[in-house]
């Protein structure tokens, strides 16, 4: 990793001074699908947060996570990858996105070394002219040529030359403390928005449902993940075990068929995978139960959408 030494930011001394003043903010994370937002988040925070898999739109929600120092709070924000929505739920997921120019302090912009420039030039012509300082971290190094490094550097340089350049690797941890020290200097001074101990504003059923959600993704293939949200219905929590009972919601009959999968087959993998992670997770037994119902064309219904949690 040294040979990219030349990239970083050197590190700025300063006195040693009696009392250093609280700062606290809104960090968002932004880019296009697959650059390795929810890896990044969950690096950050140092707990897993955000669901990672291989395929597009595996985020759906804006989803917080916070992190607390003596002197600072750093609340984060994973956003779904940005596209052109083709149904109702992708513009929903935009929203989120658009909202972050609303309530952001700090914008990371989070793009592939190996990919060319794919991010919509309304969303380039908004970070430049944004007052906000911009981070643009050129993600997953660790696989990259000096050569193609420095080709990228300065593409982005001039694609879009108010943003500070941060050279990472989210996956292997490499200069996040950079980030980070970055971040706190660029936070304004402020209390604390959340109490120190506080992880992310989402509740547990949440993190629940968005656990059954990753096995489907990889568990089944072409349509059937996208076209599917989870409900959790109970969550009841006793002393060494949590009861847990959602619904698969699909599109339409063949679609809950094959989440089913012969003999139930498909939805018992899907709940042991889930009921697994769930008992990482939350550290306890996991009783889960599991149910397939239809919302025919949910994807474009605004009530079930708002149902959903689907609102900016």
């Amino acid at each position: 990793m040294q040979r990219y030494n030349l990239f970083l930011c050197k590190q700025i001394k300063t006195s040693t001074i009696l009392h250093t003043p609280h700062k606290s903010g809104f960090v968002s994370i932004i880019g296009c699908p697959n650059v390795g937002k929810s890896t990044l988040l969950n690096a950050l925070v140092g707990e897993r947060l955000s669901i990672i898999t291989s395929k597009a739109q595996t985020t759906r929600h804006r989803i917080m996570g916070i992190v607390n120092g003596d002197d600072y709070q750093i609340i984060f924000s994973d956003t779904p990858g940005i596209l052109k929505p083709s149904y109702k739920l992708q513009e929903k997921m935009m929203e989120f996105v658009i909202s972050t120019f609303q309530d952001s302090d700090v914008f990371l912009l989070i793009v592939d070394i190996y990919e060319d420039i794919a991010l919509d030039e309304k969303y380039i012509e908004k970070l430049k002219k944004t007052q906000v300082p911009v981070l643009l971290l050129l993600n997953k190094i660790d696989l990259a040529s000096q050569e193609i490094l420095e080709k990228k550097v300065e593409e982005w340089k001039i694609k879009l030359p108010n943003a500070e350049i941060i050279p990472i690797s989210a996956l292997k941890n490499f200069n996040l403390d950079h980030v980070l020290k970055r971040i706190t200097q660029l936070l304004p001074i402020g209390e604390a928005f959340y109490d120190k101990d506080t992880l992310t504003d989402k509740p547990e059923k949440f993190f629940v449902s968005e656990i059954i959600r990753e096995k489907i993704l990889l568990r089944y293939s072409q349509e059937i993940p996208y076209s599917v949200e989870v409900v959790i219905n109970s969550f009841k929590e006793e002393e060494n075990l949590i009861r847990i009972q959602a619904d698969i919601i699909a599109e339409r009959e063949s679609q809950k068929a094959i989440i089913i999968g012969h003999k139930g087959e498909s939805l018992k993998k899907v709940g042991t995978m889930a009921r697994l992670e769930a008992e990482k997770f939350f550290g306890k037994k996991i009783f889960l139960e599991l149910f397939v119902k239809v919302s025919k064309d949910w994807r474009n219904s605004d009530s079930n959408l708002k149902n959903f949690g689907y609102q900016s």
